[in-house]
């Protein structure tokens, strides 16, 4: 696995979460949030045409409480790891409801 130093970072109108996705997991759910910051997330939903994406941006716009048109995959659209924009929430926010899903 590569290091990386991704953190959540607030944008001009939103804010950017790294993502580490397992596919053909037995549940939706944000599974934790490792050392570096990024979030795994696991999805019922096969990565074939991009079911494993949309599964994904459903369950962080139900986690954040936000429009699924609010969520993109910015970065790694067909890898485990990858970079979403999610605008109009602060990553201080996105933080707080993430850690609280977890509880």
């Amino acid at each position: 696995m590569v290091s990386r130093k991704y953190k959540l970072h607030d944008g001009k109108v939103g804010s950017a979460l790294a993502i580490r996705l397992t596919s053909q997991a037995g549940q939706n759910a944000i599974a934790g949030i490792m050392e570096n910051g990024t979030v795994k997330v696991h999805v019922t939903a096969a990565s074939e045409n991009g079911d494993d994406n949309e599964a994904l941006i459903q369950l962080l716009a139900d986690v954040l409480s936000v429009p699924k048109s609010k969520v993109a995959v910015v970065a790694g659209n067909t890898g485990r790891d990858k970079i979403l924009s999610v605008l109009g929430l602060d990553a201080i926010t996105m933080t707080r409801l993430i850690r609280k899903s977890l509880d």
